[in-house]
């Protein structure tokens, strides 16, 4: 069994992963302020919680996209289960080609999502992980990720939207029960989901279509999948067919470690 954790802008996703299943996925808070044992604790509390004893883990992997706290988390895992974790970076394979101007500016998330797609679903491929950011990535037929899109994310939006005018409440991401909203609250709830949701389609369309010119695929042999924290709150309400697999980045980490350590 590994710890596999994934450092986003807003969460921390941590799981126990070995080659039969994922025990469990929990977040934590990404907190700039907190020490090293401050996380340590966060992350023994959580392996408690599931029962799980230090000895029972041989591996530990990390990919974050907030550098200033990789160091943090890599002393904190070393101290509740004494193994140095391997980090996703330059230098660790992936078995992913990235076909961008700037490989090295895609986030490790992105490569992480990317990688369990194809493995779990084959390519070509469309994942869009819905988190702090909204990021769609494209893999073509012969497995490059090739590149995407980044658009604000859903929460982002809704808490820049209140802040920024004086008459507008803090809502809770739901759909209303139609698109047309008869009150202020459901209108902005029906602008962040119907919103965020149409605005998916239109995007997968859109990128999908582009793909196929460049690789000659027919559109149908493009899946979608969709990953992140806020995905079970949008994807139901999308036109497309997508694919929710909340445990990809989990399975993708997984992956890169088994990589690394053969």
């Amino acid at each position: 069994m590994i710890l596999a954790i994934d450092m986003g802008n807003t969460n921390i996703v941590i799981g126990c992963v070995d080659d039969e299943k994922i025990y469990f996925e929990e977040r934590l808070c990404t907190d700039y302020s907190k020490t090293e044992l401050e996380y340590a604790i966060g992350f023994k509390t959580v392996l408690e919680l599931y029962n799980i004893e230090s000895e029972q883990i041989h591996g530990a992997i990390i990919s974050s996209v907030v550098p200033q706290l990789v160091n943090v988390i890599k002393s904190a895992v070393e101290k509740i289960i004494g193994i140095t974790p391997l980090i996703v970076g330059p230098g660790v394979k992936t078995g992913l080609n990235l076909l961008m101007d700037q490989p090295k500016q895609v986030g490790t998330d992105m490569v992480v999502d990317a990688v369990a797609a194809i493995h779990e679903y084959g390519a070509p491929v469309l994942i869009i992980d819905v988190g702090t950011a909204t990021t769609i990535s494209a893999v073509d037929d012969k497995k490059n990720y090739v590149g995407g899109a980044i658009l604000p994310g859903i929460r982002v939006s809704v808490d820049s939207l209140v802040s920024r005018t004086a008459q507008l409440p803090r809502i809770s991401l739901e759909a209303p029960k139609s698109v047309i909203g008869k009150n202020t609250i459901a209108c902005m709830q029906s602008g962040a989901v119907y919103g965020n949701a149409s605005c998916i389609d239109g995007m997968v369309d859109r990128i999908r279509e582009e793909l196929c010119k460049m690789t000659g695929a027919e559109q149908e042999q493009v899946k979608v999948i969709a990953t992140g924290g806020l995905a079970r709150v949008i994807v139901p309400y999308c036109h497309n067919e997508i694919i929710l697999d909340d445990k990809l980045l989990l399975k993708g980490l997984k992956i890169i470690y088994d990589k690394n350590v053969e």
